[in-house]
């Protein structure tokens, strides 16, 4: 947490030379500064004792104090992805209830906000109460700015805004309220509040007012035919699925993939899924020389992830649990110039996620060498860095190379993924794309 506040820090002081600069050109007291403080609510997936590495809550794996404490005097530093406890975001969200992904509460959505305009707001120092949300910015402004709505932009017809205007507040604190229905979902979660009298949403009125419940469902559903976020459903793993949803699956079924170099960044959904699954990679090279260096292919980054690569002609392939555990393996002789194919080939132990299993690695059909990754991330490497061929293009899978000069030496000609057959029973089937698509969500 007191790594949170010196980045909260940060922001104010970034902020701050804005406000300078503003200042300086003389037009400060003639523009409207909306500071909104944040997202969304504090955040609880760090687990009871914080995490080292967010990905491995998102892989529904609590981090602990053996494994946060090697990192605790570089806390915050590139080197950590770092959350606080599930107490800090609880006293975060305070006075509100629960935490980010829970939309039924104001402790999963609710900020502070400051707006700024002397030239129009005489007020100063005040506060303003009536419920206002996000989608009250750009109607705000607009008003603020005397522009009318645009019907058409580039062409496209524009969809009415669903906020109201803020400027009826900046004389009158106790203006009636323009803003009075606002639709809130996340995972189904639904409660009755009624919050002109409960701030905090302390007293759940569900039960003791059945028919203003009645009124609000009947409500909230025709804000949802509105927001076009039906069908409402708290299952998770059908959610995801996109077969079951009906939205289209870039990879679908196929069980093969063939990239090329200059390909970068493809995000973990739009790659072939290797998770928990036997595979083999192989590589088609050309080597001007015996000291071919650089990443071949990469998925993801230093905080979990993968890369086949050559170090000194050698060839390397290197697997990265979470930032905490890397297993390597390497071939002994440096491969002479020429055309050379290099394949990885990995066979799980278990059919079930996270299992680990026996790496080869064979350069023209030889086997040069052979280890064992004792377990694997079951769900999700990343929910920023995606795959790459040629290079690691941002943060290093290993240390073995160096982040952002890591670009492979030699010709690429291909690199083929091939996926064995799916072993895991159909409710760890279930739990992998559950899991994979709610990872993605938490970190979007």
């Amino acid at each position: 947490m007191e790594t949170y506040a010196g980045f909260a820090e940060h922001t104010d002081h970034e902020v701050g030379r804005l406000v300078q600069a503003l200042e300086e050109m003389g037009v400060m007291d003639n523009t409207l500064l909306i500071y909104i403080v944040g997202d969304n609510g504090a955040s609880a997936e760090g687990g009871p004792e914080g995490a080292y590495n967010e990905m491995m809550a998102l892989n529904g794996i609590i981090s602990t104090a053996a494994i946060n404490m090697p990192h605790i005097n570089q806390w915050g530093d590139p080197s950590t992805f770092p959350h606080y406890a599930i107490g800090w975001a609880w006293a975060g969200d305070t006075p509100f209830q629960w935490t980010k992904q829970i939309a039924s509460h104001f402790g999963g959505t609710r900020n502070g906000m400051v707006m700024h305009w002397p030239k129009r707001i005489k007020a100063r120092g005040e506060i303003r109460s009536q419920f206002s949300h996000v989608t009250d910015i750009a109607p705000t402004a607009l008003e603020a700015a005397s522009l009318p709505f645009p019907k058409m932009v580039n062409g496209t017809q524009q969809r009415p805004f669903d906020g109201t205007s803020l400027v009826y507040t900046f004389d009158d604190a106790k203006a009636k309220a323009t803003h009075t229905t606002q639709y809130f979902e996340m995972f189904g979660n639904r409660e009755l509040y009624h919050v002109d009298e409960d701030f905090s949403e302390a007293n759940n009125l569900a039960e003791k007012n059945p028919e203003k419940l009645k009124e609000l469902q009947d409500l909230f559903m025709k804000e949802a035919v509105k927001n076009s976020v039906l069908p409402i459903d708290d299952r998770r793993s059908e959610r995801f699925n996109p077969a079951i949803a009906g939205r289209p699956d870039i990879m679908g079924s196929r069980t093969s993939l063939t990239v090329y170099p200059g390909m970068v960044g493809m995000t973990e959904n739009a790659f072939i899924n290797v998770k928990n699954r036997s595979h083999t990679i192989t590589a088609d090279l050309e080597l001007a020389n015996a000291k071919t260096s650089g990443v071949i292919i990469a998925q993801a980054g230093r905080f979990g992830g993968w890369t086949l690569y050559m170090k000194d002609g050698k060839v390397h392939y290197e697997y990265n649990f979470f930032g905490v555990e890397r297993t390597k393996i390497a071939s002994t002789a440096s491969l002479p110039a020429g055309k050379h194919v290099i394949k990885f080939q990995y066979e799980i132990d278990q059919p079930k996620p996270g299992t680990g299993g026996k790496c080869i690695l064979f350069v023209d059909d030889k086997k040069v060498a052979e280890g064992h990754i004792p377990k694997t991330e079951p769900f999700a490497f990343s929910g920023d860095e995606g795959a790459d061929v040629g290079m690691d293009a941002e943060t290093a899978v290993s240390d073995d190379y160096k982040q952002g000069d890591n670009k492979f030496t030699g010709k690429i000609n291909k690199v083929t993924i091939d996926l064995g057959p799916s072993k895991l029973s159909g409710a760890d089937e279930k739990k992998v794309e559950e899991a994979g698509d709610i990872a993605a969500t938490i970190e979007d």
